[in-house]
C-alpha cells in the first residue's frame, strides 16, 4: 500500500481516492502544463468559433463539453502534447482546415505534430517519403550525395539515411513510409532541444546485414571509388 494511499484512507480523502482508483485521471494529472485545464477551455473557445456547428451538436450540453474536455486532456497526455506551441500549431491548421466537422482528439494531436514539423522546417512524413522518391529517381545526376540541391540540412541527413536502410534492407513502400515517420520524430526532438544540424557531409554508406558476400564486396568497393582510394591488388 503506498504512502499516498494510506493517507488518503486515514484522512477519509474520497476524491483523492476516486482519482487513484480511476488510471485516465491520473493521466490527465501533469499534462500540456500546470494550467492544462485553463488551455483546454481556451482552445474550445477557439475551436468552437472555427467549428461553430459543434456547439449545436456534440457539444450542445455542458456536461458533454466537460466529457469532452477530459477526453482531450488525456490524449494529450498520452501523445507528449504539453505545450502552448503545439496548441497554436494545431490551431493553425484548423483554421486552414476544409472539413466543417469538430476534430477527434487524435485528429487535432495530428494537427499539432504536423505544426511542430512546419515550424521546424520539416516536410511531413508524405513529403519526406516523396523526397527519398525524388532522390532515388534523380541521385545518378550528381557527382555525389553531397553535391544533391537538398532543400536543407536536415533533409540530407534524413534521406540518405533512409535511402541506405531502404536499399540495405529491401523495405517495401510501407515500411519506408513508417520509416520516415520515425525519422521526422528523431530530427524533430534534435531540432526542439537546439542542436544545429550540420551541413552535408561525405559519409561512408553503412552496410545493414544480412548481406551476401557478393553484395559486401560491390559496397566496399564502392566506398573505395568514392574516397579515391586504389582498387585491391593495385596498390
Amino acid at each position: 500500500m503506498t504512502h499516498r494511499l494510506m493517507s488518503a484512507i486515514e484522512n477519509r480523502d474520497g476524491s483523492a481516492l476516486a482519482r487513484m482508483s480511476n488510471p485516465a485521471t491520473q493521466a490527465m494529472q501533469g499534462v500540456v502544463n500546470p494550467d492544462a485545464e485553463n488551455l483546454v477551455d481556451a482552445l474550445f473557445r477557439q475551436l468552437k468559433q472555427v467549428f461553430p456547428a459543434a456547439s449545436q451538436t456534440n457539444l450542445r450540453r455542458p456536461e458533454d463539453e466537460n466529457a469532452a474536455k477530459k477526453q482531450w486532456i488525456a490524449a494529450f497526455a498520452e501523445n507528449g502534447i504539453r505545450t502552448r506551441e503545439q496548441l497554436s500549431a494545431g490551431m493553425q491548421h484548423a483554421r486552414s482546415s476544409e472539413s466543417p466537422f469538430w476534430p477527434s482528439p487524435g485528429q487535432f494531436i495530428a494537427w499539432c505534430k504536423q505544426g511542430v514539423l512546419k515550424a521546424n522546417g520539416l516536410p511531413s512524413s508524405e513529403e519526406l517519403y516523396g523526397l527519398v522518391m525524388e532522390y532515388c529517381a534523380n541521385r545518378g545526376l550528381y557527382s555525389s550525395p553531397e553535391s544533391y540541391p537538398w532543400p536543407s540540412n536536415a533533409a540530407y541527413w534524413m534521406v540518405t539515411k533512409l535511402y541506405s536502410q531502404m536499399r540495405g534492407k529491401n523495405q517495401s513502400e510501407s515500411e519506408l513510409r513508417k520509416s520516415c515517420t520515425e525519422e521526422l520524430v528523431i530530427m524533430g526532438r534534435r531540432i526542439e532541444s537546439g542542436e544545429e544540424i550540420p551541413k552535408p557531409v561525405v559519409q561512408l554508406e553503412k552496410l545493414h546485414i544480412p548481406i551476401s558476400n557478393e553484395a559486401g564486396l560491390q559496397k566496399i568497393a564502392d566506398i573505395r571509388k568514392k574516397l579515391n582510394l586504389p582498387r585491391r591488388g593495385q596498390q
